[in-house]
């Protein structure tokens, strides 16, 4: 990197590498509007995610002893280090960055992941190397957030109950019975745990309905506008016992991993739901198929499993007062867009030698 004083005269070497939901076009639009007056020698790969499922290093998938420590990624780290070759810069969604990638890299000194945590960068490697990385958080938040009311409105309302019915051909009326059907959201407690980009993006969609909102991050205090809003900050337990519907939004850490157990389930009403569009390994899938089905749980909506895809076996697939969807809340155009202007925004900063806004 040249200095703000000393404007470089060489094209700045750019290896893009997107995907089938990340498109490369999208990034390379955006590094274009980020640097209109900066030379840019681009070259673009795409690899094909979502229709190839990526790796999940906490599922032991990887046998590539490079690869350890990396949570989700999907490419070959031979074939991505060629591809990179001698870029210095490099604009990654899912390709993972590995020691020994790094080693055949040598001019790279900047990656910019279009993600919330560079969770397929091995961070000890590029920090020993000198290579600054960034990432995007909250760059799905939106999408996110409008899917978990979603979610939780399929529960609450039997939206998933009617549609599975009728989709059999059976037009399930007693579904109108006051023993049978959900209360509105006004008369009900929801309860979010984890109170990051999306949590606080989900208590404002909520705010609306009218319903109680409680709120455990032992990371995260409320501010004035929560407060004033009436949302309460609680501990575990107590928003397990006084929610209706609880919400996961937290990340998966050692604390967090397996933490939705069946001790978890059976601190929560008779009755509630368990809704979950954060990530999967922090919930005991067994566990939860005994709430549901011994009726302590009355319904759950499940976006992330603990390994994905998921095993097509499962019983939790079966059960009727369960919505199902593959890991899709974050897939909306504008996570794609605003992912992409986040990372062409940091390139801008490290090229002016300006501090990133989201440093890894």
């Amino acid at each position: 990197m040249t200095s703000p004083s000393s404007p470089r005269t060489a094209p700045v070497k750019v290896a893009v590498i997107g995907d089938r939901f990340m498109k490369a076009h999208f990034f390379v639009d955006a590094l274009k509007a980020a640097l209109p007056d900066t030379a840019l020698d681009l070259r673009t790969l795409e690899l094909d995610w979502p229709d190839v499922p990526m790796a999940h290093g906490y599922s032991a998938e990887a046998a590539n002893p490079d690869l350890k420590g990396l949570k989700e990624y999907l490419g070959d780290p031979a074939e991505m280090a060629a591809f990179i070759g001698d870029a210095e810069v490099l604009i990654d969604h899912l390709a993972p960055v590995t020691t020994g990638m790094l080693a055949r890299c040598p001019a790279l000194r900047f990656i910019a992941v279009s993600r919330g945590g560079p969770v397929n960068i091995d961070m000890a490697a590029a920090r020993a190397r000198g290579v600054k990385v960034v990432n995007a958080p909250g760059r799905n938040a939106s999408a996110v957030a409008e899917f978990t009311i979603g979610m939780i409105l399929a529960q609450t309302r039997l939206l998933t109950a009617g549609h599975a019915s009728l989709s059999q051909g059976q037009w399930r009326g007693e579904l109108y019975r006051a023993d049978l059907t959900g209360e509105e959201l006004c008369n009900q407690t929801v309860g979010l745990i984890g109170y990051g980009h999306i949590g606080t993006k989900v208590t404002m969609l909520l705010r609306p309905f009218g319903c109680r909102i409680l709120v455990n991050d032992p990371y995260v205090a409320l501010d004035d506008t929560d407060r004033a809003a009436g949302v309460e900050q609680v501990d575990f337990d107590t928003l397990l016992a006084q929610s209706d519907v609880v919400s996961l939004h937290a990340r998966v850490t050692p604390e967090t991993t397996g933490f939705m157990n069946a001790s978890a389930f059976a601190k929560m009403k008779r009755g509630a739901y368990f809704i979950n569009t954060a990530r999967g390994p922090m919930v005991d899938y067994a566990a939860l198929y005994t709430a549901l089905t011994s009726g302590h749980l009355r319904g759950a909506g499940l976006e992330t499993f603990g390994v994905e895809p998921c095993d097509p076996t499962d019983p939790l697939l079966r059960l009727p007062n369960v919505s199902l969807t593959p890991h899709i809340a974050g897939a909306s155009l504008q996570t794609v867009k605003r992912a992409a202007q986040m990372v062409a925004e940091e390139l801008r900063r490290h090229l002016a030698g300006e501090p990133a806004l989201n440093p890894s």
